[in-house]
């Protein structure tokens, strides 16, 4: 039986996916890539991943406040924010993409950690798991969380830290997404912290149109690579093929909520 895949992060709101859904969902299921979670990263996106959950049965919606864009986010996109919570359209699983970014030029870390506190009351309230970007924070995202307690906990995506890092983000209750970054032999400290990590803290993802594999070096990434990943993944790990697929979904539906694939 072919494995089925969830691809819990992929910014199909973007080119080249957008004005071309239906051919890129077909090529995603064709690869046994059947559900989709699509982040937001500003206000401005917030309605068109609601439309697209809308329209296509393996799309799901987080909307969030990626630290990325922090010149543009205001005290009115937060209110965005929890007007669409409260509303809380039922393909909805999570808020995301949010976290902490020191790697960008000014990235004014003061107002990211003011944005994210806020997410995380949301995310209290409304008991909705996070999708967390962090890129050079591990350790200032990991002293925020112990501090906030979230019920839903969530995902801290595109992981490429140390194992210790990875391990504090687990005993908080978080996955660990796991990339196309493993595609690559010389990534091997994130091969090795994927090939350590409890299998039950993993989710698979494929950032795309970001973070492509190798030898889809300078092409846009896609869903239907999540099966690469996946088979990346399998070639790291002691545990079988099978094993790993019924985790990585078992994970991910646990974390999301979402409804159960059928067979095929």
């Amino acid at each position: 039986m072919k494995p089925a895949f969830i691809d819990t992060h992929c910014h199909f709101d973007f080119p080249p996916f957008s004005d071309n859904e239906e051919s890129s969902l077909r090529l995603a299921a064709e690869a046994g890539v059947r559900q989709i979670i699509v982040p937001a990263v500003e206000a401005a996106r917030f309605e068109p991943i609601l439309k697209l959950a809308a329209q296509h049965a393996p799309i799901f919606a987080a909307l969030g406040l990626h630290p990325i864009c922090i010149e543009r986010h205001t005290d009115d996109c937060l209110e965005q924010l929890a007007a669409r919570l409260e509303a809380r359209d039922s393909k909805l699983v999570a808020i995301g993409e949010t976290g902490l970014d020191l790697y960008m030029e000014n990235p004014d870390f003061d107002k990211q950690q003011l944005l994210l506190k806020a997410q995380f009351a949301l995310a209290k309230k409304h008991e909705l798991p996070m999708i967390l970007h962090s890129r050079r924070t591990h350790d200032q995202l990991a002293a925020m969380l112990r501090k906030v307690d979230l019920p839903a906990t969530g995902v801290v995506h595109g992981f490429a830290g140390s194992l210790s890092q990875a391990q504090a983000f687990v005993k908080l209750g978080f996955a660990i997404g796991v990339g196309g970054t493993i595609s690559y032999e010389r990534a091997q400290k994130t091969r090795q912290v994927m090939a350590q990590l409890p299998l039950s803290s993993l989710l698979l993802e494929t950032d795309a149109p970001d973070m492509p594999l190798q030898g889809f070096q300078g092409e846009p990434n896609r869903p239907e690579r999540a099966a690469l990943v996946f088979d990346a993944l399998c070639a790291l790990r002691p545990e079988s093929p099978h094993e790993i697929a019924r985790a990585l979904g078992e994970n991910t539906r646990r974390i999301f909520k979402l409804p159960q694939l059928e067979q095929q």
